[in-house]
C-alpha cells in the first residue's frame, strides 16, 4: 500500500471536486484512485480527470489507498462500508467521509471498528472551490492524519475544524444548507427589481453583483455585521426603512427557526442512517 494514494469511493461531483483540486495544487494525478460502478461514469472520469487511476471494484482501491475518502449517498452507505470492512480492517487506511447526515461512529462500526474517521460536511460552492466545509475526527486519528484530511478539503475551499459529531450537524444547518438560504435571498431581490420594471438581466447583474460585494467586504472586514448594516443604514433612510419592515415581521426570529429546522433534520437523518 502506498503512503500517498487516496482513494475515493464513489465517482459523484464532490469526488470530481477534489480530485481536480488535488491535481490543480499539484498533488500527483496517479496517486489518485477513484472507484465508481458504472462504465459510462468511469469513461467520465477518465476523461475529465487524465492520469487519475479509475477502477470498478470498491475493494481494489480501498486496498491500495492510505487514505480512503467515502464519497457515496447516504442511503448506501452502510452497504459500502460492511462490503470493504475486511478490506479496511487489514489495511487501516484514514478514513474521510464527505456523506451528509452519518455520523462518524456509525462509520466506525460498519467498518469493523478501531479506525482513524473523519467526518467532513462540505457544501455545494465546493464544487467551484469555493467551499466552506467543518471537520470533525475521531479520537483515533492523529494530528498527522487530522492535517492531511484538512489538506484533502482544502483543495476545494476552506476547512472548519469543530469538536464533536454534532457540530456537524449544525455546520450541515447553516453551511451545507447555507448556499439554498443565499439563493433564495438572491431569487427575491431579482423578482422584487423585476415588479418594479427592472430589465431581467439587469436585475439580476444587479443583485448577484450585490451579493459578492456584500461577501468581499464581510469577509475583508474585523466589523461585526451589525456594524457594517448600521454604515449602510442612515436616519431615515432607505436601509433603515426596509429594516423597520423586515424587524416588524420579525424575520431573524422566522430565519432562525429555519436554521433549528435544519439542525433537527440533519440529527434525525444520522438517527435514520443508522437503523437496522
Amino acid at each position: 500500500m502506498s503512503n500517498d494514494f487516496i482513494g475515493f469511493i464513489g465517482g459523484g461531483n464532490m469526488t470530481r471536486a477534489i480530485a481536480a483540486g488535488l491535481v490543480e495544487g499539484r498533488y500527483p494525478a496517479e496517486d489518485l484512485l477513484i472507484a465508481e460502478p458504472a462504465i459510462e461514469q468511469r469513461a467520465a472520469l477518465a476523461r475529465d480527470l487524465p492520469g487519475v487511476i479509475i477502477e470498478e471494484s470498491n475493494q481494489d482501491v480501498a486496498r491500495r489507498a492510505s487514505t480512503v475518502v467515502l464519497a457515496v449517498k447516504p442511503q448506501v452507505m452502510r452497504q459500502v462500508c460492511e462490503e470493504i470492512a475486511a478490506t479496511v480492517q487489514k489495511a487501516q487506511p484514514l478514513i474521510v467521509s464527505v456523506a451528509a447526515g452519518i455520523r462518524s461512529i456509525d462509520i466506525d462500526a460498519w467498518l469493523g471498528g478501531g479506525l482513524a474517521v473523519v467526518r467532513v460536511m462540505p457544501n455545494q460552492p465546493a464544487l467551484l472551490r469555493l467551499g466552506a466545509s467543518g471537520l470533525f475526527a475521531n479520537e483515533r486519528t492523529t494530528e498527522e492524519q487530522k492535517k492531511r484530511a484538512t489538506g484533502i478539503m482544502s483543495a476545494v475551499g476552506h476547512v472548519v475544524s469543530v469538536d464533536s459529531d454534532a457540530d456537524i450537524d449544525s455546520v450541515t444547518a447553516i453551511s451545507g444548507t447555507g448556499p439554498a438560504y443565499f439563493y433564495l435571498l438572491i431569487d427575491m431581490m431579482i423578482k422584487s427589481a423585476q415588479n418594479f420594471g427592472l430589465d431581467p438581466q439587469a436585475a439580476r447583474i444587479l443583485t448577484i453583483e450585490t451579493a459578492k460585494g456584500a461577501a468581499a467586504i464581510a469577509d475583508a472586514e474585523d466589523e461585526t455585521m451589525q456594524s457594517l448594516i448600521d454604515r449602510v443604514r442612515s436616519p431615515g433612510g432607505t436601509t433603515t426603512a426596509a429594516f423597520e419592515s423586515l424587524e416588524a415581521d420579525h424575520v431573524r426570529d422566522i430565519f432562525a427557526r429555519a436554521f433549528e429546522a435544519a439542525r433537527d433534520r440533519a440529527v434525525g437523518l444520522a438517527d435514520e442512517a443508522n437503523k437496522d
